[in-house]
């Protein structure tokens, strides 16, 4: 094993919920974990030095193009030293903090994370998202269907052609429901999907981890 990559992308600090049952997953990892939050540490969004630093010789590299490389370098070589993830990622206005579309932006490099002439060298590494929400967005819900958060990253991160990661989606609902009053008579429901959301977290740290070790026994 080598180790579990964190990223953090809540911009409520100690009170993101997402955040919390991340916090539930790393008390029950048993090994190693390299942790990057971009909430408090972001990365700026890929621009055209960033882009342009793929194609271009490392010798013809103009400063800005230096600087862009070197930071998608130390991003790459996180993202592929680790052997499972876990992304604390709340649904914010019906998809993803931009802070991780960014940091995505910077890691998804043809040939390099995502599969071109093969794999992806991250295929099949079990990547839990835990994305607290709101509201409810499950079937029956008013909201069912207006979650373009976990549908896009089972896409991004786990379609064969791109990283071929094994997604893995924890979703706490109803999140409002304490501090919001229309939504009080639903608090029964928001400790119910909690709990349930902890108790994910706990199995799947356990799960991975012992599948992991396991793999380096055999």
């Amino acid at each position: 094993m080598t180790y579990l990559l964190r990223i953090d992308t809540s911009a409520s600090g100690e009170a993101s919920v997402s955040r919390q049952v991340a916090d539930t997953f790393t008390a029950a990892w048993p090994g190693d974990i390299v942790r990057r939050d971009l909430a408090m540490d972001p990365v700026g969004h890929l621009d055209a030095a960033g882009i342009q630093a793929r194609t271009t010789p490392a010798d013809q590299h103009t400063p800005d193009q230096h600087a862009a490389a070197g930071l998608q370098d130390e991003l790459v070589e996180e993202f592929l030293g680790a052997d499972a993830y876990l992304f604390a990622v709340p649904l914010y206005n019906y998809a993803m903090p931009s802070v991780f579309k960014a940091w995505l932006d910077h890691v998804m490099i043809v040939g390099r994370t995502i599969g071109l002439a093969g794999p992806a060298p991250s295929t099949g590494r079990p990547a839990v998202v835990v994305s607290a929400r709101g509201g409810g967005y499950g079937p029956g819900a008013p909201q069912h269907g207006k979650d373009f958060l976990i549908p896009a990253l089972e896409t991004i991160l786990g379609d064969p052609g791109l990283m071929a990661l094994d997604v893995r989606p924890i979703t706490p609902e109803l999140t409002y429901a304490p501090t919001v009053p229309s939504l009080r008579h639903l608090l029964p429901q928001h400790r119910l999907s909690l709990e349930e959301a902890h108790a994910q977290a706990r199995r799947q740290a356990v799960e991975i981890a012992g599948r992991a070790a396991t793999s380096l026994t055999t």
